[in-house]
């Protein structure tokens, strides 16, 4: 794959928001979880864009999932932002949708960050990334 990784950091009011893009694989994971480690701090709000990656490996999820179990033993949190079908079938394949929240906007992450939990805009699966057939109502 061989694609640099760019990450860039922007701390707003309610939470930190984390860009990456390129590619997240085992030679750049190194420095995606590095700056997740420094990020995190009790109570915190991460959350991580990943519209702009074009490739994410096994490594590259293990870091995100490193990451929210130290958020949450903080208090904290970390939502991923991603409106990429593969990226979120992986995240769906892994399981990982079920203990990272995700969102397809910038947006609906800071909207669920101030919905808190419990709330259907708290991030977690869609009725759209469940599998199998959909029945109409």
């Amino acid at each position: 794959m061989n694609q640099a990784v760019t990450i860039r950091v922007r701390r707003e009011p309610a939470y930190v928001l984390v860009t990456v893009a390129g590619e997240i694989d085992i030679a750049t994971v190194p420095a995606l979880h590095e700056r997740l480690k420094l990020l995190a701090a009790p109570g915190r709000a991460v959350v991580v864009d990943l519209d702009q990656v074009t490739f994410i490996d096994a490594a590259g999820l293990g870091a995100l999932a490193g990451a929210a179990r130290q958020a949450a033993a903080r208090e904290a949190s970390l939502s991923v932002v991603c409106a990429g079908r593969q990226t979120r079938r992986l995240f769906r394949l892994t399981g990982l949708d079920r203990t990272i929240p995700l969102a397809r906007t910038l947006a609906e992450a800071a909207g669920a960050l101030t919905a808190g939990p419990g709330t259907p805009a708290s991030g977690g699966m869609t009725p759209a990334d469940i599998p199998g057939p959909q029945l109409a109502g």
